[in-house]
């Protein structure tokens, strides 16, 4: 498959986010059972980061100040969270930053080290840390379907509706975030 004729596969009519972040694509073969823990936790997840980003925004009217003591929370968790993600990318538990286009379809990613060992007709897993202030990672089920130096094209297996439904809600929230920080750059 071309790289033309990928991406019109997976970013064709779809909500696609690109920005450069924590992601690789892991060759290798997928265990069932492993594979639906992974998508659980991938939910969970993303349903999680979608509950913390909405009690945020609907903390209540938002010309009001918070309060003097829940900031002080809010800060001290960051503090905990940075920490955390400090600590966690110490120990090498995240994929290295690289520029990922991302929909619920696939991704595009650009591989770091070994791009030769990636082909089209691989299978594996696309690791990803979906927020930046959370030293997690979801893991996809996925295969390569088109390589071009040290880009790679990788298509989703089939998931579960709201494991799909979690990610085109998360994907929204950040090119929501990317649209609002390019406007407020102006």
């Amino acid at each position: 498959m071309t790289s033309q004729s990928a991406d019109l596969e997976l970013f064709d009519d779809v909500l696609v986010h690109q920005d450069r972040r924590p992601a690789a694509f892991l060759p290798g073969p997928t265990n069932t059972a492993a594979a639906h823990v992974a998508a659980a936790h991938a939910e969970m997840l993303l349903t999680s980061l979608a509950l913390s980003d909405n009690a945020r925004s609907e903390d209540g009217d938002e010309h009001a100040e918070p309060s003097s003591a829940l900031q002080r929370v809010e800060a001290k968790l960051d503090l905990v969270l940075g920490l955390l993600g400090t600590m966690l990318r110490d120990r090498g538990d995240l994929p290295p930053p690289t520029v990922l286009r991302w929909s619920t379809r696939g991704a595009r990613i650009d591989v770091l080290g070994d791009a030769l060992a990636i082909r089209p007709g691989a299978r594996g897993t696309l690791r990803v840390q979906p927020a930046d202030w959370l030293p997690d990672c979801i893991e996809l089920p996925a295969h390569v379907i088109a390589a071009e130096g040290t880009r790679v094209w990788i298509a989703f297996e089939p998931m579960a509706p709201t494991l799909a439904d979690a990610l085109e809600r998360h994907l929204f929230r950040l090119h929501r975030k990317q649209v609002a920080e390019s406007r407020r750059l102006r």
